[in-house]
Order: C-alpha cells, then sequence, then structure tokens
C-alpha cells in the first residue's frame, strides 16, 4: 500500500481525540468536496477487547461508528482548513445517526477500511453516507450528522 495522505501525527493535529479513543490510523484517500477514506487497523491489545468478549473478540459496534464519524469529521476540518487540537474553539459534536446496519465481526487483525461520502453541508451541519469495509466485505454502513465549527 502506498503512503497515506495523512499519518497518525498530522491526524493528531485535526481531532483532538486520543488513545485509548482516537480511532483513526490513517486517511489513503480524499476527494475533495466529495469523499475520504480512512483506516483503522484493529489489534488485539485494544482495551475493548478485554470484556468484549475473551473467548470471541469483536469490535464493539458504537466504535465503529465513532471511527466512521472520526473519518468524517477529519473531511469537513480539512475541507474549512480547521485543526481542532490546535485551535481548542473548534468543536465536532455528534447530532445523529441513522440507517445504521452492522454486516460482519471486526475482530483483531482487520484493517477497517472506512469510507465517508459527503450528502449534505448547510453551515455547520454536515450529513454523510459511511461505509466499513474489511478484505472489500461490507461490515456497517450508517448515515451520519455532525456539527462543526466553532
Amino acid at each position: 500500500m502506498s503512503e497515506p495522505l495523512f499519518d497518525i501525527d498530522r491526524i493528531m493535529r485535526y481531532l483532538p481525540h486520543r488513545y485509548p479513543f482516537l480511532l483513526v490510523d490513517k486517511i489513503i484517500e480524499i476527494t475533495p468536496g466529495k469523499n475520504i477514506v480512512g483506516c483503522k487497523n484493529v489489534t488485539y491489545n485494544e482495551p475493548f477487547f478485554q470484556g468484549h468478549f475473551p473467548s470471541f473478540p469483536v469490535m464493539p459496534g458504537v466504535l465503529i461508528i465513532e471511527a466512521m464519524a472520526q473519518t468524517g469529521g477529519i473531511f469537513a476540518l480539512e475541507t474549512l482548513d480547521l485543526k481542532a487540537a490546535e485551535d481548542p474553539d473548534t468543536k465536532i459534536l455528534f447530532m445523529s445517526i441513522d440507517k445504521a446496519r452492522f454486516r460482519k465481526p471486526v475482530r483483531p487483525g482487520d484493517s477497517l477500511i472506512m469510507t465517508m461520502e459527503l450528502l449534505n453541508r448547510k453551515r455547520t451541519i454536515w450529513k454523510f453516507q459511511g461505509r466499513a469495509e474489511v478484505d472489500g466485505v461490507l461490515v456497517c454502513e450508517a448515515e451520519m450528522m455532525a456539527s462543526i465549527g466553532g
């Protein structure tokens, strides 16, 4: 795979999230005004696997959704030329999740590829259609809205 467009250092300039809640490892594609593709490498040492579930570790669905939302947030912040971690006044706030569907479990060793397509933007409100895949197989999809700004 080629070099990421955004590595973890650049992602941390955009998002205020930190371990263990930073759920995007790299951005591999951005099409301005259209979409973004991010990646989360899922490893067995993630803290949530201690209890979800010890004999059959599965990434919680809410964290898959959160990883997708963080990817969409990076898209919006890049579009607005903002860096949330560098400006404490910049806020990214989840507004809604609709049509969420989980198709297959995400397990340690998987690379979760998240594609967030911009559906609509009105001032500070952004609406995305998100898809998460592992090895080209759909594992989760949802529509999400967020408010992004100062």
